[in-house]
């Protein structure tokens, strides 16, 4: 089956141009006036096409636990979202350590994926800091390496690790957090834990790993990437580290930009690790964002169950989902504001993931036909019973944001689609 998307407003190089789109064989062609019996063309009139998104830092939960998600719910959402791949956490049973554990999710990955899903590989077995995982028998499969969820608490382990990637030619992708400095914490340790009596984590927790690391980095020479970054000291040990020239990139949250400490409630939605932390330190990660000192928006999706996070801030499991609404709530808050412009949220969603981790993919003749169609000017509340993923815990609930993905082609094919848009000819 052959496309053409016609009328619509093509994202090129920092800007919106009128131009006719062509997908043939999976790929975009040029168009060349003729359309077969077997070609099906849309009409993008009012609509603007953008290089489908890539999100570094999902959790499909399949294999092990579906009942939180699986690979089907959680690539139609992401398709939903405007993205057309994304790579797959470890946190799963089996872990993927070994050949035979990453196997169930490539085979389920095969079998119900409708985007480009690229798995992780578990730093050490099972996660658990003590052993490295088997890098030799998995490096082929995976994007790069992860315990995510776990931080790796011993130095010379995670030098090892470093050492390790970097001689199968793989990245580092460190979950930072410092379990010595938790101390049961389950909020950020600021004034909305101060004043509800709340157990607080300290941003040393996050940055304190990253500062070591960054030594390691110094010492191995490993390419090392740093998940979801919350702290202002944070921001600012990426600034110094890139100045000196290391092979360090970075990703932060949608929620982190948009939401602070201060806007918490008595209410599991408002729990992810690592927390929301306070006003300045969302200052730091705009200004982050804004100066490329952060190279990425992740959504760190986390689907749980609705018991799971119907427990309060204390006892509800750390997590929310976000894949489905990330554009809509960058481009409204920080876009349509003039904080950053569509260009560099193109290089946050699109340009820097594809260029750190080696995905090719977009609008460009040539490429895999990886593209979301999104309807700029529609605005609408944000309603989880909407959503596709099974999960539906999240802080913006009833938000109102501007930009609803109408289609998302992926891999030249029609992964998700709203029904709205004319089919013609």
């Amino acid at each position: 089956m052959d496309f053409v998307f016609r009328n619509g407003l093509v994202y090129r190089e920092g800007k919106f141009v009128s131009e006719d789109i062509r997908v043939s064989n999976g790929v975009c062609v040029p168009m060349d006036g003729s359309s077969g019996a077997d070609t099906r063309v849309f009409d993008c009139t009012g609509l603007v096409l953008l290089p489908g998104f890539v999100d570094v830092h999902v959790h499909l939960r399949e294999p092990g636990f579906s009942y939180k998600e699986t690979i089907e719910t959680g690539t139609k959402a992401s398709a939903r979202g405007g993205y057309t791949t994304v790579c797959a956490m470890p946190n799963l049973s089996p872990t993927p350590d070994t050949a035979e554990h990453l196997k169930p999710q490539l085979d389920a990955i095969a079998a119900d994926a409708c985007i480009r899903v690229i798995p992780y590989g578990a730093i050490t077995v099972d996660r658990k800091g003590e052993k490295l995982a088997d890098f030799d028998a998995i490096a082929s499969n995976v994007v790069a390496f992860s315990d995510d969820g776990s931080g790796v608490q011993e130095t010379g382990m995670m030098e090892k690790a470093m050492l390790e990637a970097k001689r199968v030619g793989k990245c580092i992708v460190a979950h930072c957090e410092d379990n010595a400095l938790l101390h049961g914490g389950y909020i950020h340790d600021g004034e909305y834990a101060k004043a509800h009596g709340h157990l607080g984590i300290c941003s040393e927790s996050e940055w304190g790993p990253i500062a070591r690391d960054l030594e390691l980095v110094r010492k191995t020479g490993c390419s090392y990437h740093v998940c979801h970054i919350s702290a202002k000291e944070s921001v600012e040990l990426i600034r110094k580290a890139k100045a000196e020239g290391l092979d360090v990139t970075c990703e932060t949250g949608p929620h982190y930009l948009v939401l602070d400490d201060s806007k918490l409630e008595e209410d599991g939605r408002f729990k992810m690790n690592p927390p929301l932390r306070s006003a300045e330190d969302r200052e730091a990660l705009i200004q982050g964002i804004c100066d490329g000192t952060i190279d990425m928006i992740a959504t760190d999706h986390a689907p749980h169950s609705a018991e799971e996070k119907s427990r309060g801030l204390k006892g509800s499991a750390m997590g929310i989902v976000g894949i489905e609404t990330a554009f809509a709530l960058v481009y409204t808050h920080l876009v349509k504001t003039g904080v950053i412009t569509m260009e560099r949220l193109m290089e946050l969603l699109h340009d820097a993931p594809n260029r750190r981790f080696g995905f090719d993919g977009g609008l460009d003749l040539g490429a895999r036909a990886d593209f979301t169609i999104f309807d700029l000017n529609h605005s609408y509340k944000i309603d989880p019973e909407e959503f596709l993923s099974k999960g539906k815990s999240m802080p913006f609930i009833g938000w109102e944001v501007q930009g609803r993905c109408r289609m998302t082609v992926a891999g030249g094919k029609i992964a998700w689609t709203d029904g709205e848009m004319e089919e013609i000819g």
